[in-house]
Protein backbone atom coordinates (compact mmCIF):
# COMPACT_ATOMS: atom_id res chain seq x y z
CA UNK A 1 0.00 0.00 0.00
CA UNK A 2 1.31 3.40 -0.94
CA UNK A 3 1.54 5.75 2.02
CA UNK A 4 0.94 9.45 1.43
CA UNK A 5 1.28 12.39 3.76
CA UNK A 6 -1.24 15.15 4.48
CA UNK A 7 -0.09 17.91 6.77
CA UNK A 8 2.90 15.79 7.77
CA UNK A 9 0.77 12.74 8.56
CA UNK A 10 1.08 9.27 7.03
CA UNK A 11 -2.10 7.62 5.83
CA UNK A 12 -3.18 4.45 7.63
CA UNK A 13 -5.22 3.38 4.60
CA UNK A 14 -5.34 4.33 0.93
CA UNK A 15 -7.84 3.16 -1.65
CA UNK A 16 -8.22 4.03 -5.32
CA UNK A 17 -11.87 3.84 -6.40
CA UNK A 18 -12.56 3.61 -10.12
CA UNK A 19 -14.39 6.69 -11.37
CA UNK A 20 -14.03 8.43 -8.01
CA UNK A 21 -10.38 8.92 -7.16
CA UNK A 22 -8.10 8.22 -4.24
CA UNK A 23 -9.34 8.21 -0.67
CA UNK A 24 -6.83 8.27 2.18
CA UNK A 25 -7.58 7.79 5.85
CA UNK A 26 -5.32 9.77 8.18
CA UNK A 27 -5.05 9.96 11.96
CA UNK A 28 -7.00 13.03 13.04
CA UNK A 29 -4.87 15.93 14.25
CA UNK A 30 -7.03 17.62 16.88
CA UNK A 31 -5.34 21.00 16.46
CA UNK A 32 -4.83 21.06 12.71
CA UNK A 33 -8.25 19.63 11.87
CA UNK A 34 -10.34 21.49 14.46
CA UNK A 35 -11.55 24.12 12.01
CA UNK A 36 -12.82 21.73 9.36
CA UNK A 37 -14.40 19.36 11.90
CA UNK A 38 -16.01 22.29 13.74
CA UNK A 39 -17.54 23.42 10.46
CA UNK A 40 -19.07 19.99 9.90
CA UNK A 41 -20.42 19.39 13.41
CA UNK A 42 -21.91 22.90 13.60
CA UNK A 43 -24.32 22.29 10.72
CA UNK A 44 -27.95 21.40 11.52
CA UNK A 45 -27.53 18.18 9.50
CA UNK A 46 -24.97 17.01 12.08
CA UNK A 47 -27.29 17.45 15.04
CA UNK A 48 -27.18 13.74 15.91
CA UNK A 49 -23.38 13.95 16.22
CA UNK A 50 -23.97 15.77 19.50
CA UNK A 51 -21.45 18.60 19.11
CA UNK A 52 -23.66 21.36 17.72
CA UNK A 53 -23.00 24.59 19.58
CA UNK A 54 -19.41 23.83 20.55
CA UNK A 55 -16.71 26.35 19.70
CA UNK A 56 -13.74 25.41 17.56
CA UNK A 57 -11.59 25.31 20.71
CA UNK A 58 -14.04 22.98 22.42
CA UNK A 59 -14.02 20.66 19.40
CA UNK A 60 -10.24 20.63 19.53
CA UNK A 61 -10.33 19.79 23.25
CA UNK A 62 -12.76 16.90 22.65
CA UNK A 63 -10.45 15.28 20.14
CA UNK A 64 -7.33 16.01 22.15
CA UNK A 65 -9.01 14.12 24.98
CA UNK A 66 -9.78 11.23 22.65
CA UNK A 67 -6.09 10.92 21.82
CA UNK A 68 -5.45 9.78 25.39
CA UNK A 69 -7.45 6.57 24.87
CA UNK A 70 -5.97 3.41 23.37
CA UNK A 71 -9.45 2.06 22.68
CA UNK A 72 -10.89 5.06 20.78
CA UNK A 73 -9.40 6.62 17.64
CA UNK A 74 -10.38 9.37 15.21
CA UNK A 75 -9.46 9.68 11.54
CA UNK A 76 -9.90 12.19 8.74
CA UNK A 77 -10.75 10.93 5.25
CA UNK A 78 -9.23 12.90 2.38
CA UNK A 79 -10.35 12.56 -1.24
CA UNK A 80 -7.78 13.80 -3.74
CA UNK A 81 -6.47 16.23 -1.12
CA UNK A 82 -9.84 17.46 0.19
CA UNK A 83 -11.29 16.35 3.56
CA UNK A 84 -14.51 14.40 3.03
CA UNK A 85 -15.33 12.64 6.27
CA UNK A 86 -14.63 11.82 9.89
CA UNK A 87 -14.27 8.26 11.14
CA UNK A 88 -14.16 7.29 14.80
CA UNK A 89 -13.45 3.73 15.91
CA UNK A 90 -13.83 2.22 19.35
CA UNK A 91 -13.61 -1.09 21.14
CA UNK A 92 -17.19 -1.95 22.20
CA UNK A 93 -15.99 -3.40 25.52
CA UNK A 94 -14.60 0.03 26.41
CA UNK A 95 -17.74 1.89 25.34
CA UNK A 96 -21.26 2.14 26.69
CA UNK A 97 -22.61 0.24 23.68
CA UNK A 98 -20.84 -2.84 25.04
CA UNK A 99 -23.41 -2.92 27.83
CA UNK A 100 -26.27 -3.20 25.34
CA UNK A 101 -25.50 -6.19 23.13
CA UNK A 102 -23.48 -9.42 23.11
CA UNK A 103 -20.04 -8.35 21.92
CA UNK A 104 -18.31 -10.85 19.63
CA UNK A 105 -14.51 -11.25 19.57
CA UNK A 106 -12.99 -8.77 17.15
CA UNK A 107 -15.98 -6.43 16.97
CA UNK A 108 -15.11 -2.79 16.28
CA UNK A 109 -17.56 0.06 16.64
CA UNK A 110 -17.52 3.07 14.33
CA UNK A 111 -19.05 6.53 14.16
CA UNK A 112 -19.16 8.20 10.75
CA UNK A 113 -19.67 11.84 9.81
CA UNK A 114 -19.54 12.69 6.11
CA UNK A 115 -18.66 16.15 4.84
CA UNK A 116 -21.51 18.25 3.43
CA UNK A 117 -21.96 18.52 -0.31
CA UNK A 118 -19.79 21.16 -1.97
CA UNK A 119 -20.91 24.20 -3.94
CA UNK A 120 -21.87 21.99 -6.85
CA UNK A 121 -24.27 19.96 -4.74
CA UNK A 122 -24.26 16.27 -3.95
CA UNK A 123 -22.68 13.71 -6.27
CA UNK A 124 -24.37 10.35 -6.86
CA UNK A 125 -22.60 7.59 -4.98
CA UNK A 126 -20.37 9.94 -2.98
CA UNK A 127 -21.59 8.93 0.48
CA UNK A 128 -21.68 5.21 -0.30
CA UNK A 129 -18.17 5.30 -1.75
CA UNK A 130 -16.61 7.03 1.26
CA UNK A 131 -18.49 4.74 3.65
CA UNK A 132 -17.30 1.72 1.67
CA UNK A 133 -13.70 2.88 2.08
CA UNK A 134 -14.26 3.25 5.82
CA UNK A 135 -15.66 -0.27 6.14
CA UNK A 136 -12.88 -1.68 3.96
CA UNK A 137 -10.29 -0.10 6.24
CA UNK A 138 -11.87 -1.58 9.38
CA UNK A 139 -12.76 -5.03 8.06
CA UNK A 140 -9.83 -5.65 5.74
CA UNK A 141 -7.13 -3.16 6.75
CA UNK A 142 -7.59 -3.76 10.48
CA UNK A 143 -8.59 -7.39 9.96
CA UNK A 144 -11.79 -7.14 11.99
CA UNK A 145 -14.59 -9.67 11.45
CA UNK A 146 -17.48 -7.29 12.17
CA UNK A 147 -18.32 -3.58 12.33
CA UNK A 148 -20.93 -2.25 14.76
CA UNK A 149 -22.75 1.08 14.38
CA UNK A 150 -25.18 2.73 16.78
CA UNK A 151 -26.95 5.65 15.07
CA UNK A 152 -29.66 7.52 16.94
CA UNK A 153 -32.99 5.77 16.42
CA UNK A 154 -34.39 9.01 14.96
CA UNK A 155 -31.59 9.37 12.40
CA UNK A 156 -33.44 7.67 9.58
CA UNK A 157 -31.04 8.87 6.89
CA UNK A 158 -28.03 7.29 8.58
CA UNK A 159 -29.90 4.05 9.28
CA UNK A 160 -30.96 3.83 5.62
CA UNK A 161 -27.41 4.60 4.45
CA UNK A 162 -25.97 1.77 6.54
CA UNK A 163 -28.65 -0.60 5.25
CA UNK A 164 -27.70 0.23 1.65
CA UNK A 165 -24.10 -0.66 2.49
CA UNK A 166 -25.14 -4.13 3.59
CA UNK A 167 -25.40 -3.60 7.35
CA UNK A 168 -27.88 -5.93 9.04
CA UNK A 169 -30.35 -4.13 11.25
CA UNK A 170 -30.11 -4.99 14.94
CA UNK A 171 -32.21 -4.07 17.96
CA UNK A 172 -33.02 -0.65 19.38
CA UNK A 173 -31.10 -0.23 22.63
CA UNK A 174 -30.79 2.49 25.24
CA UNK A 175 -27.21 3.63 25.70
CA UNK A 176 -26.82 4.77 29.32
CA UNK A 177 -25.92 8.30 30.31
CA UNK A 178 -22.24 8.93 31.01
CA UNK A 179 -21.46 11.78 33.39
CA UNK A 180 -17.74 11.98 34.13
CA UNK A 181 -15.42 14.95 34.67
CA UNK A 182 -13.81 14.42 31.25
CA UNK A 183 -16.92 13.51 29.25
CA UNK A 184 -20.70 13.81 29.35
CA UNK A 185 -22.97 11.81 27.07
CA UNK A 186 -26.75 11.88 27.53
CA UNK A 187 -28.85 8.75 27.35
CA UNK A 188 -29.41 7.70 23.74
CA UNK A 189 -31.85 5.38 22.00
CA UNK A 190 -29.82 3.77 19.24
CA UNK A 191 -30.52 1.38 16.40
CA UNK A 192 -27.67 -1.10 16.26
CA UNK A 193 -26.54 -2.47 12.90
CA UNK A 194 -23.77 -4.90 11.95
CA UNK A 195 -21.62 -5.57 8.90
CA UNK A 196 -19.53 -8.73 8.61
CA UNK A 197 -16.31 -8.97 6.64
CA UNK A 198 -17.63 -11.74 4.39
CA UNK A 199 -20.43 -9.40 3.27
CA UNK A 200 -17.94 -6.77 2.16
CA UNK A 201 -15.64 -9.27 0.46
CA UNK A 202 -18.63 -10.85 -1.21
CA UNK A 203 -19.57 -7.45 -2.68
CA UNK A 204 -16.08 -7.06 -4.05
CA UNK A 205 -15.20 -4.00 -2.01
Amino acid sequence: MTVESYGGRAAVHEQVVDGFGTVRILPLDAKADAEVVHGWVSEPRAGFWGMTGLTKEQVREVYEGLEAFDTHHAYLAVHDGEPVGLLQTYEPEADRVGECYEVEPGDLGVHVLLAPAGDGGGRPGWSSTVLAVFTSYVLVGLDRPRVVVDPDERNERAIARFARQGFQRGPVVVLPEIDLPEVYLPEKRARLAFLRRETVCGHGQ
